[in-house]
């Protein structure tokens, strides 16, 4: 995916002057983006403030951490399941 040549902060103070009523087409061209550029990033930033963004960004963060930690404890488990029950298919007598 392509990151973006502007900040998260940018974007939202982009959008800020958008909403205090400078047009749109002007916006677009004083800072270098088209239209359709400024209507996804509105779709996406609309309502949020820079504190919010950088507050979304750290849990993202934190959960991709706690997926990658549940990950490998899900496989030290699986690994140990399978281990004890070799152990105890080897102590079991056989049936004839």
């Amino acid at each position: 995916m392509r990151k973006s040549k502007f900040t998260q902060n940018q974007i939202v103070g982009t959008l800020g002057e958008g909403e205090a009523g400078l047009p749109v087409a002007e916006l677009c061209r004083k800072h270098g983006v088209s239209n359709a550029t400024y209507y996804q990033c509105k779709s996406k930033y609309s309502g949020d403030s820079a504190s919010e963004l950088k507050r979304i960004k750290d849990l993202e963060g934190k959960n991709s951490k706690l997926k990658r930690i549940y990950a490998e404890l899900a496989l030290e488990n699986t690994a140990i399941k399978d281990v004890l029950s070799r152990k105890f298919l080897r102590r079991q007598p056989s049936a004839l």
